[in-house]
């Protein structure tokens, strides 16, 4: 799914234009037991509910693909018969009816998710009569062929409020606050199925979570029999562990510039492009050798991806591995951070014997907030001035 595909699903969480149907929802203790549940007609609830779960909803498809949203694709085991495609499409063609079968879902998020604290699982279905779009890219309502039908599953946490003083309105006084349950917004969540090219893909889901750095890869393999892709941080490790590995002895701070350079370009040029801008193993050889890379040093590339945690057909995507807000520079005992746009105004040079960055100081300059005045061209440290 693209960034314009996933608008498109998050779009439909309003009473003006909601397809879903039913709501069903079980709230977990600490002990893993089962507290209460819910099962309703979604319109059914009252308007004030339902506006909190329509922001949980986009929540749970909320973030940047690639990072908080991940795509991934059933594998062959689990498109046969028995396999988690083939119970989710059982779960979603019940459209959340089959008491039996909401039970043994609950019973597998239990077994599956790790959380040592309270948790409440919500369940909708929808059914969304997709509207043709035109020559023009408008969407025409009253032409639609297809129906997507889909289950939204969120896993929020639920916490006792902290402890404070209110203000009691029947007493007309200040006293302790009643502290209660709440529910947080969802820390864990997928799509099924995908909607991919503005329609129903069966061998693909949708999997949220709100930390990119813990994906719960195990309750993704448990419950949906999916592999999850490499996490964020470890698509930039799986990066700049090529980078330094292949360019060996070339890998200098102007060579590192050039990349990043390049990475933020692709970035800026493909800025509109619903599709999030990702390098496969061909890709990021390519661009190794173009910013330097002497041919021998590739002969061993592919080996080498694959042994840095990018198989045959991972991608990484240029918004995990290229440093868009800042460019750093870090030493043992100092770190330099500046605007990517202001690299070119580092530079390395050999001083006294030292290799050294060099930072032109013609501007404004302050020391812990002090304005400071610096050495002007002529002057020498040992220059008085009194």
């Amino acid at each position: 799914m693209n960034k314009k595909e996933v608008s498109e699903i998050k779009r439909l969480f309003h009473p003006d234009r909601c397809p879903l149907t039913r709501i069903c929802g079980c709230y977990v203790d600490a002990e893993k037991n089962k507290k209460t549940r819910l099962k309703e007609a979604f319109l059914s609830l009252p308007e004030e509910e339902m506006f909190k779960y329509f922001e949980i909803f986009k929540k749970t498809l909320s973030g940047s693909i690639g990072r908080s949203l991940l795509s991934m694709e059933f594998p062959l085991t689990q498109e046969a018969g028995g396999g988690a495609q083939e119970y989710l499409l059982k779960l979603r063609d019940s459209r959340l009816k089959d008491d039996e079968l909401l039970e043994s879902f609950y019973d597998k998020v239990i077994e599956a998710f790790l959380y040592p604290e309270n948790y409440y699982i919500i369940l909708i279905h929808g059914a969304y009569d997709i509207p043709r779009r035109g020559s023009d890219n408008l969407e025409m309502f009253d032409a639609s062929d297809d129906v997507y039908e889909f289950l939204l599953c969120s896993i929020c946490p639920v916490r006792l409020s902290k402890p404070g003083l209110s203000y009691n309105e029947e007493t007309n006084s200040i006293s302790e606050r009643i502290r209660d349950w709440f529910v947080e917004a969802p820390s864990t969540g997928f799509l099924f199925p995908a909607f991919s090219d503005r329609n129903t893909d069966i061998h693909s889901i949708l999997y949220y979570s709100r930390n990119p750095e813990e994906l719960n890869a195990e309750f993704a393999r448990q419950l949906l029999g999916c592999e999850l892709p490499l996490s964020a941080a470890s698509q930039r490790d799986t990066f700049n562990t090529l980078v330094a590995e292949t360019l060996s002895d070339d890998c200098t701070y102007e060579t590192v510039k050039t990349i990043h350079e390049t990475l933020n370009g692709l970035l800026e040029e493909r800025k509109d492009d619903p599709e999030p801008v990702a390098l496969g193993r061909e890709d990021v050889k390519r661009l190794l050798f173009a910013s330097g890379a002497p041919e021998e040093t590739l002969e061993h590339f592919d080996e080498e991806f694959e042994q840095a945690g990018g198989g045959s057909q991972t991608s990484l995507y240029v918004s995990n591995v290229a440093r868009t807000r800042r460019f750093e520079i870090r030493t043992p005992n100092i770190v330099i951070q500046v605007k990517p746009e202001c690299a070119d105004l580092i530079e390395t040079r050999i001083l006294d014997g030292r290799p050294c960055f060099v930072i032109p100081a013609e501007d404004s300059v302050e020391v812990n907030g002090i304005p400071v005045r610096t050495l002007q061209t002529g002057e020498s440290e040992d220059t008085d001035t009194y």
